[in-house]
């Protein structure tokens, strides 16, 4: 009987022992969850250049169609209605037609010489940790700060990311 005692008292974890186990999970997941969101943050960056490099190819086909470069993203987004024109070309999709995609937000302000695409995080620090400058030159520039980029910084790939050993 004794025994019998014994053995059901020792079925199973005891409370403590949970915890434990518990508290190693967590502390598992505090260390990977920085990670992880760097690791988002980055492919938020990536599609970003990417949505850039889209704009510069529809920007290109616009030209070609109407002679002139778009003034907006809507002139490269699908048409309100009917066929395809210059007030809508169907060269990008409706959501980066309307000036959203993934973690950023895009603009494209038509000018004499050509045109300049801005792209800035929705939030900054969450969905990226840098803004990006484009224009007629397809060359994409990059800014790590919140303050948009400009034709001045460096281009994508330089190897000038602030990092804490520079002074």
């Amino acid at each position: 009987m004794r025994n019998r005692i014994q053995r059901n008292s020792r079925r199973g974890f005891s409370l403590t022992e949970l915890l434990i186990v518990i508290a190693i999970i967590l502390i598992i997941v505090a260390a990977a969850l920085p990670r992880l969101t760097r690791a988002r943050m980055f492919a938020e960056e990536t599609a970003a250049i990417r949505a850039v490099s889209v704009m510069h190819t529809a920007q290109t086909q616009y030209y070609s169609q109407f002679g002139r470069y778009a003034t907006s993203l809507a002139e490269l987004g699908p048409p309100a209605s009917g066929a395809a024109g210059p007030n809508g070309a169907d060269l990008l999709d409706r959501e980066l037609g309307e000036g959203r995609k993934g973690g950023y937000l895009f603009a494209i302000q038509g000018n004499p010489q050509g045109y300049v695409i801005s792209a800035q995080p929705k939030q900054f620090g969450t969905n990226g940790s840098r803004t990006f400058f484009s224009d007629q030159t397809q060359i994409i520039r990059n800014r790590f700060s919140n303050e948009p980029a400009t034709p001045q910084d460096p281009e994508i790939g330089s190897s000038d990311k602030p990092t804490a050993d520079k002074k």
